[in-house]
This record gives structure tokens, sequence and C-alpha cells, in this order.
């Protein structure tokens, strides 16, 4: 029970006060130490940066870059794991209401919904304001994709799309994490997720070394994807959007996309408001193509960006109450095995 009060609390902090401004935040040491070990297994298998690897045009080799990304995505995500948990064994040691405090800490660190909602809305105010060339500089920040060329509908739908994703892996997953291994392995998905947006990268230097990655991220996402999915269709029913829309487009686009997961939130957005998402972008100057979602029944306009969050929220409360309802089946199944079967 007191798992489901550290949920409950930490959900409601991060509502409050959003991300830990002034202070390190976990996931900032995660990412220095994927950094600093991805760069030292480069010069371990090349005895070079990878700089160095393209100036002097080395002989790629394949299997070693394989092996250590495999090597790399076990030490991050079960360090990870390890280090959490014996923090909180320690807290545990001194007081339980400590080790209370400490994973209600961490699980308010572990959530991202008012930060989502705060970065979002930055592009949604510039482009109320008319400001398009600030709302192209917010949403560089939030995506990959180039912005300089992007007109205000363009700059809407990346906001959109952003949103839709990460309800699923920003929130959703991470509170599902939670409710089956508290902290611990909340931060460990939240690991797997640093891996992915720092390593799974199609790109010359990150396709080998960042397969595992890419890989564990498509795991760990499957279920949360379809439970975010779900969560926003209810949504959509509770906020009196289009939700025979939701339903239609995630039955039929749910997969278009190069991801096996990324889409399933997109698509129930796109039929919730609908409008269309995904399509050709430019990564680096270069066009990618990709499948649209949705129907284009009206022009994406600012004021989806605010509909998406309203999705985005009320997604996240019934996802609190499923996950609080997870955990108390888990810890009574734990407590009374025969008393289930």
């Amino acid at each position: 029970m007191k798992l489901i009060y550290a949920m409950i609390l930490g959900f409601i902090i991060d509502l409050i006060l959003g991300d830990p401004h002034g202070l390190i935040h976990p996931v900032q040491i995660i990412g220095w130490c994927i950094d600093k070990l991805k760069k030292g297994m480069q010069h371990m298998i090349y005895g070079c940066s990878w700089q160095k690897v393209k100036e002097k045009q080395l002989e790629r080799k394949k299997t070693a870059e394989l092996l250590c990304g495999y090597l790399l995505t076990f030490v991050i995500v079960v360090g990870t794991f390890c280090v959490i948990t014996g923090i909180l064994y320690v807290a545990e040691c001194i007081h339980p209401g400590l080790r209370f405090a400490l994973e209600t800490f961490f699980i308010y660190q572990i959530l991202a919904t008012k930060s989502l909602k705060k970065e979002s809305m930055k592009v949604y105010h510039k482009l109320k304001e008319g400001d398009l060339p600030g709302a192209r500089i917010e949403i560089s920040y939030l995506v990959g994709r180039d912005t300089q060329e992007l007109d205000e509908s363009e700059v809407a739908k990346a906001d959109v799309e952003t949103i839709a994703e990460n309800t699923a892996d920003g929130i959703i997953a991470p509170m599902f994490f939670i409710a089956l291994g508290g902290a611990p392995l909340g931060f460990a998905y939240k690991a797997v997720n640093t891996l992915d947006s720092m390593v799974a990268y199609r790109n010359d230097e990150l396709i080998h070394i960042g397969h595992a990655s890419a890989k564990l991220d498509d795991i760990c996402n499957f279920i949360p994807a379809r439970l975010a999915a779900v969560m926003m269709i209810l949504a959509s029913a509770i906020l009196r959007f289009d939700v025979k829309g939701a339903v239609k487009i995630f039955r039929r686009d749910r997969f278009a996309h190069l991801s096996p997961n990324s889409a399933q939130t997109e698509a129930v957005a796109a039929g919730a408001l609908n409008i269309q998402l995904g399509g050709t972008h430019s990564y680096f100057g270069k066009p990618v193509e990709k499948p649209t979602i949705g129907d284009d029944i009206r022009p994406i306009e600012y004021e989806d960006i605010r509909r998406t969050n309203q999705l985005l929220y009320v997604s996240a409360f019934l996802t609190l109450a499923v996950c609080c309802a997870l955990t108390f089946v888990l810890v009574h199944f734990l407590r009374n095995p025969i008393q289930l079967i």
C-alpha cells in the first residue's frame, strides 16, 4: 500500500512542480554515463575516437559494435535498477519513513506530465501570438526534424505528435513500470528510454551500437503504448472529442510508423481531433518519407496543441487509477497467492 501512496503523491507533486529546476536530475546522470561508456567502448574497439575512425576511414567492426551495444544497454539498465534499489534499501534500514519519502521523490522525478505540457504550450503561445519564427525555435527543442521552413500548421502538427507520442513513453509507461516494481523499475525504464533517445539512431555512428537499445525500447513499450492508446480513447470520450474517429484511426493506423509503438497514441490523437499526422519530414536537410496517420479532414491549428494536452492529462489520471489497482492486485497476490489461484 505504501507504493500506491507514493505513486499518488509523486504524481501530484509532478503536476504541481514539474521538473525540479536547480537540481541534477537522475536522468542527466544516466545520460552522462551512457555518453562516457559509449565513447569508451568506441575507443576500446578502434583505439581512437569515432571522429578519428571517420577521418582515418577505418574498417567497421560490426560484430564488436553490436556486442558493445548489448553490453552498454545491460550495464546502464541493470546498473540504474541496482543503484536505486540500493539507495532505497539503505533508506529503509535507517527508517521506513525515509524510504517512503525517497521513493515518492524518485517517482516525482520519473514522471513528466507537467513538463511535457509546459514545453509544448510554449509552442502554442508563440503560434497564438503570431510569432512563427519563435514557434519554430521552440518546437526545435522538442523534435529532431528540421524546423526552419515549417509553416504554422506543420509546427502545430509536430507539437501534437510530440505530445501524443510522449504521453506513452513519458508518463504512461513509467507509471506502468512503477506499478510493477516501484521506483527502481521505473528508473530502469527511464534508462531504457534515455538509451533509445541517445544511441538508437540509424546513422553511420550508432546503427550497430544502438541496435540493442532500440530493440529493448520496443519491447519495454509494447504493452504501455497500447495501454496509453486505450487510456487516450477513454479520455477522448470523457472530453467529448470524436471517440468513434479515435477508435477507427487507432485500428487502421496504429502501425503506421517505423516503430511498432509510436503510432499507437498518435493514431488515437489524430482520430479524436479529426486531423492527419505523420507524412514526409526533413531531417538534416534530407526528406524522410513516413506514412500518414489519420484523415485530412481539416487543417491542423494551434488549438489542437491545447486539445492534445487535455488528452494527455485525462489519460494520465486514468492511468494512475489503473496502475494503483494493478499494484494493489500484485501486492495482494504476493501476500495471498493461493486465494487468487
